[in-house]
């Protein structure tokens, strides 16, 4: 029986909504449900947790938000990523693929 959907670690948020939001722009909830979906119900995300990083990521210039109309004609802030988020989507990619190989290679090694 898989387990339900737990918080995302830490250090992988941003990494998340930028991959999140690079296919295409997303309102707040949807970058909630991409990210859930991608990580095949292993990570949710919060709202109390993910405003505050769309907000962060966008005055650093990771993000760029609009305000546009949902599909269900609610009024919402459509978030897109930057092509300095890029870079940093690039960046932290290569990060968690090191960190992720070591982990790997750690746990086969007999104790």
């Amino acid at each position: 029986m898989p387990s339900a959907p737990g918080p995302v670690l830490p250090g992988t948020l941003e990494l998340l909504i930028l991959r999140a939001v690079s296919t295409g722009p997303l309102h707040g909830l949807g970058v909630a449900r991409r990210i859930q979906q991608i990580t095949r119900d292993v990570f949710e995300v919060k709202a109390g947790s993910l405003f505050p990083a769309l907000h962060r990521m966008e005055r650093a210039g990771w993000l760029r938000s609009t305000w546009a109309e949902t599909p269900d004609r609610r009024r919402a802030r459509f978030y897109e990523i930057t092509a300095a988020g890029r870079r940093q989507l690039h960046a932290e990619t290569d990060r968690w693929r090191r960190v992720v190989g070591a982990l790997t290679h750690a746990l086969k090694v007999p104790s």
